[in-house]
């Protein structure tokens, strides 16, 4: 998958959303599809094969969390919903569904084109058959082989839990992980309601991984969503 040229679905109803979002596209390199409907999406990912889709919520013939479960059950292109919806119900249920990623309306093109760009190159790391033996975030460097963490060549001293809360959210760098989804990964299934566990154990891993910890600049919290692993190229 190449960044550069890339194809982006672009699934929108509004008209002028859709020029705004294609000339934005255009002029950066990219190549964009348009579709209007959920069942004329459907169509464009399966003939075309898209390197991402942009996804409305608000479609005429149905609902985009609904797409985007549709498409999940076959397809792993990554998904980053483009809505008015600002309810966090909202954005939590379309990445639960499976989105990598959710911007409300109205939106800076540079932000857009950052999290595109983190998008593309997560699906390109996942996609390469043997996965980085470490992971470097600035100072900070997880050695996946020996277990291991450090910042600025110190080695932190994580627990168990810790460790796995860092992996998955560097593993998925700049894609929001919604509290569901880490309680699940980390913890299990059946700790699906005990949000409690994933802010504790983050305030804690914080202490160890941030300069500081009162003003996070790595792992961010996406408010009542869950917590992204910054990128280096996403702003803010």
């Amino acid at each position: 998958m190449s960044v550069l040229g890339a194809v982006i679905l672009v699934v929108e109803d509004e008209p002028q959303m859709r020029k705004f979002i294609r000339a934005s596209l255009s002029s950066h390199g990219y190549r964009v599809l348009e579709a209007e409907r959920a069942a004329e999406a459907i169509m464009r990912v399966t003939s075309h094969n898209p390197e991402l889709v942009l996804l409305d919520l608000g479609l005429p013939d149905g609902d985009g969390i609904a797409l985007t479960r549709q498409l999940r059950e076959w397809t792993r292109v990554p998904i980053i919903v483009l809505s008015a919806r600002g309810r966090e119900d909202d954005k939590v249920s379309a990445l639960d569904a499976g989105a990598d990623d959710y911007l409300t309306k109205p939106f800076g093109v540079n932000e857009l084109l950052a999290r595109m760009r983190v998008a593309l190159r997560h699906a390109l790391s996942r996609d390469v058959a043997a996965p980085a033996p470490a992971l470097e975030f600035g100072d900070l460097k997880i050695d996946l082989v020996r277990r291991q963490v450090s910042r600025g060549g110190e080695e932190l001293h994580l627990t168990p839990i810790e460790y796995k809360l860092l992996v998955l959210l560097a593993q998925n760098a700049g894609k929001v992980l919604t509290h569901r989804h880490i309680l699940n990964e980390v913890w299990g299934a059946a700790y699906a309601a005990h949000t409690h566990y994933v802010r504790v154990h983050m305030a804690e891993l914080r202490k160890k991984v941030e300069a500081d910890p009162s003003r996070p600049k790595l792992l961010v919290t996406e408010p009542g969503v869950g917590y992204r692993l910054r990128d280096r190229l996403l702003p803010g």
